[in-house]
């Protein structure tokens, strides 16, 4: 059960990551004002989008590769991502409610698909 619930929520996240990257590829307004500070369509969104779609492709890639040991260390070094998106709100004049609330928890949720998969690793 708990191997399932791992991979369940490491793949959900991926998933996730994915649909925001593709919101900033093909809807950038909309996406930057979720992110939290407002910004001009241009490169950044597009790189943005570019990033999430890689990071939620690389991480079923990991996850189907290299199973509940490599996805565990994928998601711990991905849990980065959400804390640096944080800071930037934070350093740019962004809701506080944002930074903490989708950036802080999207890191905390990813901090916990680590350690499932990590536990489910351990296990088998």
């Amino acid at each position: 059960m708990l191997t399932v619930a791992a991979y369940g929520l490491a793949v959900l996240l991926n998933l996730f990551i994915l649909f925001i990257g593709f919101r900033f590829l093909l809807s950038p307004q909309q996406a930057a004002a979720g992110y939290g500070v407002p910004s001009p369509a241009g490169a950044y969104l597009t790189v943005k989008g570019d990033r999430d779609v890689t990071f939620g492709l690389v991480g079923l890639a990991v996850l189907v590769g290299a199973g509940l040991p490599g996805g565990a260390w994928f998601m711990l070094a991905a849990a980065v991502a959400p804390l640096g998106d944080m800071l930037i709100v934070l350093r740019h004049g962004g809701s506080r409610a944002t930074a903490f609330g989708v950036h802080f928890a999207t890191a905390l949720i990813v901090l916990l698909s680590s350690l499932l998969l990590f536990l489910a690793a351990a296990r088998s």
